[in-house]
């Protein structure tokens, strides 16, 4: 029996809708969204149309055409961070930060002068609000923060980060590609100015599909231009919502399955995934932290976690023991820096890493007691 425990990688299983819808329209439609008047087309225009109103629905948006489509949330980081900083301006960062937004800011501080500071972490991949308050100096621009650790599963202190970022009137960017749709978020509650998510990790949606939420009042500098299928007479990129952020034909099959996927998620809800995650997560981190010379890297509640949970085995390199646990148990796990080399720094753990487990909404109890019994019989060799 194969396990899948990397589901902060990307979803594995899918609701069965995803499919059905994604399958449906390649096989029924076909056509580009925006470009035509036939059936086709306009049916394809319905069910892009359909996934940002859902979308926003799942986010607590006013206004779902301040939600733009990317192709991963790599990109939708990519678009915020690029279209707000210029030459000279600073950036407040974390130390737990993806190399989704690491990368990009370094290439920011050789492009066009900006300067980084990564606030540090403590042991659980924690951040200290005050430490952000501190960082800010008058040439602050953008305050970028994650809202839940891929490597330790911190859930992190995203509202304290709005108030001080609302304080001094800074632009905060949270990147929710681990928090979207295993975490309720809502953005009238917790109105962050920018919000990037990925459609196929806890939204269950396929690859291929992301976004960034804009707030009102808010305009970026777009990343590409292109064809958008309006003000086709026009050579300029088009001013409108979310035309000037959305050229090229978009990938209307994963839209398709975002779409199904949170058509799902709105009927489960959000906060019914997360008391399931949080159940079984409960039965991993207990199981993991009893074992002797496993040290977990990260909260020691599920109140604090997402389901994400890193550990090292005394005595073991993480990559042998991820690779025995595939070879032995069939249990499927990411191993290493899982992109993230700073939050390894940030905990101790650079350079060799950790054996991630990362749980889901189709994730059992059974599952994850096999991983724990698994890692005991890597224990005694």
């Amino acid at each position: 029996m194969d396990i899948y425990l990397d589901n902060a990688a990307t979803s594995r299983t899918k609701p069965e809708c995803v499919y059905r819808a994604m399958d449906r329209f390649m096989r029924e439609i076909g056509a580009s969204p925006s470009r035509s008047v036939h059936g086709p087309g306009i049916e394809a225009s319905r069910i892009v149309a359909d996934a940002r109103e859902k979308t926003a629905r799942l986010f607590g948006m006013e206004d779902s055409s301040r939600v733009v489509f990317t192709l991963n949330c790599t990109e939708a980081l990519n678009l915020a961070i690029r279209g707000i900083l210029k030459d000279g301006d600073h950036v407040v960062s974390s130390g737990m930060e993806h190399n989704s937004v690491m990368r990009p800011l370094s290439a920011m501080t050789d492009e066009r002068d900006v300067q980084v500071t990564k606030t540090p972490a403590d042991a659980t991949g924690l951040t200290d609000p005050d430490e952000i308050r501190k960082a800010i100096t008058p040439r602050t621009t953008l305050i970028v923060m994650t809202h839940a650790s891929n490597v330790t599963g911190a859930i992190q202190p995203v509202e304290e980060a709005r108030i001080i970022a609302r304080e001094h009137d800074i632009p905060l960017l949270v990147d929710a590609a681990q928090s979207g749709g295993c975490l309720p978020i809502d953005l009238v509650e917790m109105p962050v100015d920018l919000l990037a998510f990925s459609g196929h990790k806890g939204l269950l949606g396929p690859q291929g599909v992301g976004g960034l939420c804009i707030r009102e009042g808010l305009e970026i500098a777009p990343l590409k231009q292109g064809g958008t299928g309006s003000s086709s007479q026009e050579e300029k990129q088009p001013g409108i919502m979310p035309d000037r952020y959305e050229s090229g034909t978009p990938n209307t099959p994963g839209l398709a399955g975002l779409s199904a996927a949170i058509e799902f998620l709105l009927s489960e809800t959000v906060a019914g995934v997360r008391v399931g995650i949080c159940s079984v997560g409960k039965v991993l981190l207990e199981g993991l932290s009893a074992v002797d010379g496993v040290t977990v890297h990260g909260p020691s509640e599920m109140d604090r976690n997402i389901g994400i949970f890193s550990f090292r085995l005394a005595g073991h390199d993480p990559v042998e023991v991820a690779r025995a646990l595939e070879e032995r148990h069939g249990i499927m796990t990411r191993v290493g820096l899982q992109c993230a080399p700073s939050a390894h720094r940030s905990i101790g753990t650079f350079p060799e890493g950790t054996v991630r487990a990362s749980i889901g909404h189709f994730t059992t109890e059974e599952e994850v007691r096999c991983l724990v019994h698994a890692v005991e019989e890597l224990r005694h060799g």
